[in-house]
């Protein structure tokens, strides 16, 4: 699927990428070891939803996150596979660490303690993976105090140690002390009477230097995102790509300066572009006068300081730059474009700046040359337009699971009654207001029947300058009408009666009170009406009044007559009325909205009931009458 993209500023992934640095990286795996994706901070901003799914269909046995909120929003987004918290958890967390069966890593007895009474309770069994510091003096048990913790852990209830983990402090350029972390760790699991389902140490570094080799899982990161922690040249492409336009072109001459605080003087007369994009883009402030963009296929230096807003950089080489150019400021193109380098340029971390780059952006995400689908804004609330169709229908599903706190009356709700509306959007589906349908029963000249007159009037959208008026004379002819959206009324005729024009008559059919012309089309079993006016054209996509009123014959055998709502409706008022002959009529409702039962009034030989005007009333509800 392409996509116009017509943003002030954002950011593209590109998934094919990803896909191609993890083929790349599981290459280096020893037999018999799997990989762990880390999907963290959103997986370091490529989306770990997305990220997620292509690493488990690439083989990945575990996702990790930071915290509840991420695991448990991966949840919601349908991820099945294991997943594991890596940071500490808090006590206040675990009931929900339980509800969304996620696994965490663990390394305090106290809050081991509190966990295996809450598994307990629940009778679940919570997977844990204890954690080690083996010399990175963060998060975990000090590796000298790590046996005794392993062993009161293990005695407590409701609790698996499915795993043991350690971090390595600095796997990219430290071996001698990485090999110590790695000696210390190896000393622990070879002291355990049996080692746990997984044992994971390396990061993507740890990896490619062939670290930790005794252990079978490896926790992918940065790398994976094509971003180079080691000298090895291994090929990984950058998966994201940030890009703005030109908003602006004018000229500078020898002796300007550009930007704030003056620290941009041009020794030349040239050109500069600006780009709408500042530090609160997460365009680091630092880049000021030092990293370069590409426009047109050429570098250009950024020049001038970075504003919250705005960047300028120098097109003096491109004279053939106009306003609404592209401009790549960080990911594919060039060297100096890639995450690592950039963030070189003012000593700070590659993984900070994916993390924070394109703050006011939206995420397009590619799969080689075609856009798939886009991730809303980062930073506001829920606006439902940032959404495609399938986004939000997944978020309309999950969200009535969650109101109703139940997965299968969700599913049941969304499939049976909002998918249908969601499936038909693109044929104008509308809804019916002020729906009024009055019965009139009289004698005729007939002796086994009445003499039917009804009028039907409501409020609806036009979608067409024509529409259709059916009769049949069986139930299977009628149904085929009832899934015909270009049907506005239907009738089922008595299969004794021959569709003669006194058998069926339509005395008046009005829109916004023109009297429409019609075009009467007859075959075996069923009668079609068309029902047009050259002036119908000028209403369509606006709320007209329908009128419609019929004449027919209806059996004395019957002993009942059906009304049926067969479109979402708000407002409706049913009246029947009957001679004398009927002595007594019964009104049975079957009304799925709202009021289930709406009152009924009976006057004069005749019976009413009547919703409010803003009731909902779902198709098929109705009444019938009996007599």
């Amino acid at each position: 699927m392409k996509i116009a993209i017509e943003e002030r500023s954002w950011v593209e992934i590109d998934l094919t990428a990803f896909q191609d640095n993890l083929q790349l990286l599981k290459g280096y795996l020893r037999p018999g070891q799997s990989f762990m994706q880390i999907v963290k901070a959103d997986a370091y901003g490529h989306g770990a939803k997305e990220i997620a799914e292509i690493a488990i269909a690439q083989g990945a046995a575990y996702l990790g996150v930071a915290n509840l909120e991420e695991g448990k929003l991966l949840r919601i987004q349908g991820i099945q596979a294991p997943i594991l918290i890596l940071s500490p958890s808090l006590s206040t967390e675990i009931k929900q660490i339980i509800h969304y069966d996620l696994s965490l890593g663990v390394a305090d007895l106290d809050f081991a303690t509190v966990l295996a009474k809450a598994a307990v309770k629940a009778n679940k069994t919570i997977k844990i993976h204890l954690n080690l510091d083996t010399g990175m003096h963060r998060s975990g048990i000090c590796f000298e105090e790590a046996m005794a913790l392993y062993d009161e852990v293990s005695a407590l209830p409701g609790l698996e140690i499915e795993g043991v983990f350690s971090h390595f402090a600095s796997a990219e350029n430290d071996s001698d002390f990485s090999r110590l972390q790695e000696s210390r760790f190896a000393e622990f699991v070879q002291a355990l009477e049996a080692a746990p389902r997984f044992v994971h140490l390396s990061n993507s570094a740890g990896l490619i230097h062939g670290y930790a080799a005794f252990c079978n899982l490896v926790r992918l990161g940065i790398s994976s995102f094509g971003v180079k922690t080691t000298d090895e040249e291994l090929g990984l492409k950058p998966v994201m790509t940030f890009k703005s336009t030109l908003s602006q072109i004018k000229e500078f001459k020898a002796g300007d300066s550009v930007g704030y605080q003056r620290q941009w003087i041009a020794k030349t007369s040239g050109r500069y572009g600006i780009v709408p994009v500042g530090y609160a883009d997460g365009y680091d402030f630092l880049l000021s006068n030092k990293a370069m963009v590409l426009i047109n296929g050429c570098m250009c230096p950024v020049i001038g300081r970075v504003s919250m807003d705005m960047i300028t950089v120098d097109i003096s080489q491109i004279p053939e730059a106009r306003i609404s150019d592209e401009v790549v400021l960080l990911g594919k193109g060039d060297e100096a474009l890639r995450a690592e380098h950039i963030a070189s340029l003012y000593q700070g971390s590659a993984y900070e700046l994916l993390c924070q780059v394109g703050r006011r952006a939206r995420r397009y995400y590619r799969d080689k040359a075609h856009i798939l689908h886009s991730s809303p804004l980062a930073r506001r609330d829920f606006v439902s337009s940032d959404f495609g169709d399938s986004k939000l229908s997944q978020i309309i599903s999950s969200a009535l699971a969650q109101r109703l706190d139940s997965p299968e009356i969700g599913e049941l709700i969304y499939r049976e009654i909002l998918r249908t509306f969601f499936y038909n959007k693109d044929r104008d589906v509308h809804y019916r207001k002020n729906f009024r349908h009055e019965i009139r029963f009289d004698k005729s000249d007939a002796p086994a029947y009445y003499r039917a007159e009804t009028t039907l009037r409501y409020k609806k959208v036009l979608n067409a300058d024509h529409f259709v008026i059916a009769c049949a004379a069986s139930s299977d002819i009628l149904q085929g009408y009832i899934l015909r959206t270009d049907v506005e009324y239907r009738w089922l005729l008595d299969s004794d009666k021959q569709f003669k024009a006194e058998n069926f008559q339509l005395n008046a059919v009005k829109v916004n009170g023109i009297d429409l012309k019609t075009k009467i089309k007859s075959g075996d079993g069923y009668l079609e009406i068309l029902c047009s006016h050259p002036k119908l054209q000028k209403l369509i996509n606006r709320e007209v009044e329908f009128e419609i009123n019929t004449n027919t014959l209806y059996p004395t055998t019957s002993h009942q007559f059906s009304v049926f709502i067969t479109e979402l409706t708000r407002g409706v008022e049913i009246s029947f009325s009957y001679p004398q002959q009927l002595s007594h009529v019964e009104a049975v409702t079957v009304f799925s909205g709202q009021q289930k039962n709406p009152p009924i009034q009976r006057a004069d030989h005749r019976i009413m009931l009547k919703t409010s005007e803003d009731e909902w009333v779902f198709p098929i509800s109705g009444v019938v009458f009996c007599y």
